[in-house]
């Protein structure tokens, strides 16, 4: 683990012509000794797409609703980020060290950069897409808060850079379509973060389906109130206070900030929204 110096806002470092956060490039080299096991199960996103919603979704489940075992460490403790790296916060394959069996894993890693393993182990995956231009806005204040990635500027011109896939883990459009493409050949779960929004308990249901597993409804109901975003913003097991604020500084931009859909209306312009 790295001391926390300096992290001001280091320039993106390109693997493969996809653009990452310096830190997390960095941790790519040694993610290759990582070999994942037949029944991990892997959360992939688009950042800002409802990843930490869907993580403490699925300890809840591995848990069996338990929610005084899932207050046992932050979220990104208890399902480890695996691209992660930051001064003076374990990385993500640290993390996984200490992680038993089944693991959940996280990942915002596009295709070309994802661990083979997991592929040749046929992990399951559970991959959430939310609307572009939601996750255009609500990137653009984790960048503001998160000092890990690059200046992000103004909006207008963050806005450019997002459409052109010149943010950290490149184009949201070709993520979200090979992830799509993935799940004709892989066990791919694909849900819509507009879909848990407006009915999380279906959604919990399909989710508890593809991982062969059955809770009572009670403990599905607890699920979905403890995972509300009222219940996350305030938790500090999942809202990400636990960060140094060298890395994240809610002071600017918390990291749960609205949590809603259509949130973007309220950022672009006309011009922008006919782009």
């Amino acid at each position: 683990m790295e001391l926390i110096q300096d992290t001001s806002r280091p320039p993106a470092k390109y693997v493969k012509g996809i653009p990452l956060i310096k830190y997390f490039a960095e941790a790519l080299g040694p993610l290759q000794s990582f070999e994942a096991w037949p029944d991990d199960l892997l959360i992939s996103t688009y950042p800002k797409s409802g990843t930490t919603w869907v993580s403490e979704i699925m300890d809840l489940i591995y848990q069996e609703g338990d929610l005084e075992k899932c207050q046992r460490a932050p979220v990104f403790m208890r399902v480890p980020f695996l691209e992660f790296k930051a001064p003076g916060v374990p990385t993500g394959v640290e993390v996984l060290k200490d992680t038993p069996a089944p693991r959940l894993l996280k990942t915002h890693l596009p295709l070309a950069l994802l661990p083979k393993t997991l592929l040749d182990q046929k992990v399951k995956m559970i991959y959430i897409a939310r609307n572009a231009k939601d996750v255009a806005v609500s990137y653009y204040h984790f960048y503001r808060m998160a000092k890990v990635h690059p200046d992000p500027g103004p909006w207008d011109s963050f806005l450019e850079k997002f459409m052109a896939g010149e943010v950290c883990y490149g184009s949201w459009y070709q993520h979200v379509r090979e992830w799509w493409e993935l799940s004709h050949t892989h066990p791919v779960l694909y849900l819509f973060y507009e879909d848990i929004k407006e009915d999380p308990k279906r959604e919990i249901q399909k989710i508890l389906e593809f991982v062969g597993r059955s809770l009572p409804e009670e403990t599905v109901d607890r699920i979905v109130q403890q995972t509300s975003f009222k219940e996350m913003k305030k938790n500090p097991m999942t809202n990400y206070s636990t960060i140094p604020t060298e890395i994240m500084d809610h002071s600017i931009s918390a990291f749960m900030r609205k949590g809603v859909t259509g949130d973007w209306k309220s950022t672009f312009t006309v011009a922008q929204n006919e782009l």
